[in-house]
């Protein structure tokens, strides 16, 4: 049998902070292949990406897994307590960065696939999905995956994104959703002048903070059965200014808006152009605006495949998850276009973190969930 925790120590031992590959999606690629998986590598835009396909293409029913091997930045390696790298297992947790986030779910799924493949092979396929940049972009990633196999004529049926979702136990919740995310960059530009006679120049700074007032005391929307309410957060507000007695030219703020699916990240966009216009109108100070939208909101309806996710959480952990859209955003978002998808994964509240590690117990549980789902999938 597969040991998921020493697959999870090994990718761990790759340094892969994104957007460098480290070796993870090398080592992937052997051992899937060793497993009877076609394996293709899918690198676009300096990006690596790994596609696995057990069993046929075109198969009345494929599985498919997704997950990540990019790892956010270590920060100060002298703050661990262990080698960030090292994967060093002591008194049941492994530590190193990405253990949570998420080559432990990488390491569960693959081992469980392997597995289940050759005790029991299945009539159908698996397909697992790997990136090495959900945690930059995400413009060459999964995308690139998904683009690439719609050229080839490649589905998935159904996906299972490894990403950590449970916020406390193992088994306490599942994504069935995520809200979108918009970026929004006002710049506001008017006349400079001397702060002792502001009649003779238009401050920007007031006007945009007027617009950013206006925008953070509205509400979106009050939420709804599936979502919570949608968000916008000021996250910085520069001027640049290093004299008391000058009035600027300009000015700028960024907002972000994790948004419901009431919205879509265009009708944000055009709702907040709407009101920088109507500033612009009683001030008479220009504001334009630089938009990013990273995803738009998405739902999996309750059905067979949230159920089939369920029932094997609460068969291996005793606990019935919770269905949420709460966090911020995932691959999921991409993977929503091309099939119906849910994410499962551990406990996730000490990914990113300084001596980010994984209760190797729960490694093991998730590694005997993918196995469930997989054997009730096909049985």
């Amino acid at each position: 049998m597969t040991d998921p925790v020493a697959l999870t120590a090994d990718l761990v031992r790759c340094p892969s902070v994104t957007p460098n590959e480290g070796g993870a999606l090398v080592l992937m690629e052997r051992v899937l292949t060793e497993a009877g998986f076609n394996c293709t590598r899918v690198d676009r835009g300096g990006i690596s990406n790994l596609f696995a396909r057990w069993g046929r293409a075109g198969a009345n029913r494929t599985f498919g897994f997704n997950g990540h091997v990019d790892v956010v930045p270590v920060g100060k390696a002298e703050d661990w307590t262990h080698d960030p790298f090292g994967a060093v297992i002591k008194d049941g947790w492994l530590y190193g960065r990405g253990a949570t986030d998420m080559k432990s779910g990488v390491a569960a799924f693959a081992a469980a696939a392997m597995d289940f493949v050759k005790d029991t092979p299945p009539d159908g396929a698996i397909i697992l999905t790997l990136t090495g940049d959900e945690e930059a972009d995400a413009d060459h990633g999964t995308v690139a995956l998904l683009d690439w196999m719609a050229g080839r004529g490649e589905k998935m049926d159904v996906c299972l994104v490894g990403e950590p979702t449970c916020p406390e136990v193992m088994g306490d919740m599942m994504k069935v959703g995520r809200r979108g995310s918009v970026t929004v960059k006002f710049t506001a530009k008017g006349v400079q002048g001397h702060s002792a006679y502001p009649h003779r120049s238009k401050n920007p700074v007031a006007a945009l903070a007027r617009l950013i007032a206006r925008l953070e005391e509205t509400p979106l929307d009050e939420g709804n059965a599936h979502f919570d309410a949608s968000t916008l957060v000021t996250v910085t507000f520069d001027v640049g200014n290093p004299a008391s007695n000058v009035i600027p030219a300009e000015a700028r703020a960024t907002v972000n808006i994790r948004f419901n699916d009431e919205h879509t990240g265009q009708s944000l966009i055009d709702r907040l152009g709407a009101e920088a216009a109507r500033i612009e109108q009683e001030t008479g100070v220009a504001i334009t605006l630089a938009t990013r939208i990273t995803g738009e909101s998405f739902l999996t309806p309750p059905g067979e495949f949230t159920a089939l996710i369920a029932d094997a959480v609460q068969a291996e952990t005793g606990r019935r998850p919770e269905p949420s859209t709460s966090g911020g955003t995932s691959d999921a978002r991409f993977v929503k276009d091309h099939c119906a998808v849910v994410e499962f994964g551990l406990v996730g509240h000490r990914m990113h973190a300084v001596d980010e590690r994984v209760w190797v117990d729960d490694i093991v549980q998730l590694k005997a969930i993918y196995t469930r789902v997989l054997r009730d999938y096909f049985a």
